[in-house]
């Protein structure tokens, strides 16, 4: 269970001061009670129910009253239920590093090989999309079906300057807000503050979509990742995040003619062509870890490392597409507004009948 309205809860805080005023007021009638020469016979005269008749009725009718508060709080109760229909979206790593030779042919290479078995081994119905980021992000093809397309998008990738995970991810999400309406696109630092902020998912629920980010360095462009998984975990998406590539690195002079492209926000030398020129030099793995796996845990999924093909091929094989499901959140204030104001009720009907007016 979770509450949209968590804040109410403070209301509780006036429980104790209520308790507080009713032992008061009974201290007070104790002044006035009337002296008798021997207290033991009047307990002995008085029915053994009588103590727990005079407090049950103020007892009943506390509890109604923290029922109805945590009624204020809008209490929702999670249910996952199986899903046929799955959206997963690959958001690829494509900055010029991808291009290092340390995982043969290159970890660029490796990951498209990796990509496509993945793509292969899904089942008909489940819907996938590729986004590529370098020092920007891009919908190479949007949720599909089809394999021969997005086999071709998966081939048709090309290397650029730096690394937006961030974006990646944004990317990503207004993919999927594309096709459920349940998820609202993503908010960009420059419009956060007219657009209308969506209401957070409760904790725990989840739409039947997910991101798979791949990644070999430290972002250093856009949004920062942990930005834009807040922004996934408010509308319930989750991302699982793999950091590719081994711990030395590798040297290499160019990247294959094939990968290499036109960044339109880049610049430096090479004349805005990025994964080509440049000369050599090493590029290590990298990886900010910590970073991804925080990524992971705000959104609810969870970070694979991967130093060889091999390692890649089983990750895809890991992650759990089999297994996702959609939740169903069912708003239960009605529930507890019942209990409430029949404990409410109760009470005071047994304080009538208990200790009637004179």
């Amino acid at each position: 269970m979770d509450l949209l309205w968590p804040g109410f809860l403070l209301l509780l805080g006036l429980i104790p001061l209520l308790i507080a005023v009713y032992i008061w007021i009974l201290r007070r009638r104790r002044r006035f009670a009337v002296r008798y020469s021997s207290l033991s016979l009047v307990r002995e005269a008085l029915p053994r129910q009588s103590r727990w008749r005079r407090h049950l009725p103020a007892a009943l009718f506390l509890l109604g009253l923290v029922s109805l508060v945590i009624a204020l709080g809008r209490p929702v109760s999670i249910v996952s239920v199986p899903t046929n229909q799955t959206t997963i979206m690959l958001s690829i790593d494509v900055s010029r590093s991808m291009c290092s030779t340390d995982i043969q042919p290159s970890r660029l290479e490796a990951a498209e090989a990796a990509a496509l078995s993945f793509i292969q081994s899904q089942k008909s119905s489940t819907q996938i999309g590729i986004v590529a980021f370098s020092g920007f992000a891009e919908v190479i093809q949007p949720p599909t079906t089809d394999p021969e397309a997005l086999e071709d998008a998966v081939e048709s990738l090309l290397t650029g300057r730096r690394t937006a995970i961030g974006s990646g991810i944004l990317k990503a999400l207004d993919a999927i807000a594309e096709i459920d309406p349940n998820v609202a696109p993503s908010v960009s630092d420059a419009d956060a503050s007219s657009a209308v902020q969506p209401t957070p998912v409760p904790k725990g629920a989840y739409v039947p979509e997910i991101i798979v980010v791949l990644t070999d360095g430290v972002s250093n462009a856009g949004p920062t990742p942990l930005e834009a998984a807040q922004q996934a975990a408010d509308r319930g998406v989750r991302v699982y995040t793999i950091g590719f590539g081994t711990a030395n690195g590798s040297s290499f002079p160019n990247c294959n003619r094939r990968f290499v492209g036109s960044e339109p926000f880049g610049g430096g030398s090479g004349g805005g062509q990025f994964g080509g020129g440049g000369g050599g030099g090493r590029f290590r793995r990298g990886i900010d870890e910590e970073t991804l796996k925080q990524v992971a845990d705000m959104t609810g999924g969870s970070y694979y490392p991967a130093e060889s093909a091999n390692e890649l091929q089983n990750v895809f094989k890991d992650l759990p597409v089999h297994l996702i499901t959609k939740t169903e959140t069912t708003e239960i204030s009605f529930a507890f507004t019942a209990a409430g104001a029949l404990l409410a009720a109760l009470a005071i009907v047994l304080s009538l009948l208990w200790h009637p007016l004179p």
